[in-house]
């Protein structure tokens, strides 16, 4: 598995329920406090920046079994805005339990919450701010036009390896 690859084609429904794990540890950890759900969040942002989805558990389990047994269909997006999204997940991660490992306990709340926040609307509706803020960055090219390119040209039949 390389490092730094993420797939150009994802499957939507899949970061759906991804980010609902996102939602649901996030929870967790702002109702109980513990390094171990927060370690969690932050390694399956590691996970799925660093090598795609294909080594974070939840990404896993729901590709490989949860797709299968309940026939979720295969909706194509383009995978740079959602690796993106990866990575603002992660700096959330990163500073939520850096905030808490100092006992900033308010400052840790507000950031995991605003991470919740946003993994809510992308799992709830369908919503990736991390993508719409890709678009931005894009139109003012800030990213490369190369990336702006590969997403507009996409073969959305397959997921890419």
């Amino acid at each position: 598995m390389k490092l730094g690859y993420y797939p150009d084609v994802v499957n939507e429904n899949v970061t759906r329920v991804v980010a609902s794990s996102v939602v649901l540890f996030g929870v967790v950890s702002l109702i109980f406090p513990n390094p171990y759900s927060l370690s969690y969040l932050f390694l399956g942002f590691f996970l799925r920046l660093s090598y795609g989805p294909k080594l974070e558990p939840v990404a896993i389990l729901v590709s490989k079994y949860l797709v299968p047994l309940l026939s979720i269909s295969f909706v194509p997006t383009a995978g740079p805005p959602k690796r993106f999204a990866q990575l603002i997940g992660f700096i959330f991660s990163l500073t939520a339990i850096i905030l808490y490992s100092f006992q900033f306990f308010l400052a840790f709340q507000i950031i995991l919450a605003i991470l919740v926040f946003f993994a809510s609307l992308e799992s709830f509706l369908g919503w990736c701010a991390g993508c719409f803020f890709f678009g931005i960055l894009m139109k003012l090219g800030v990213i490369p036009k190369e990336v702006c390119e590969r997403c507009n040209n996409l073969n959305f039949n397959k997921i890419s390896d």
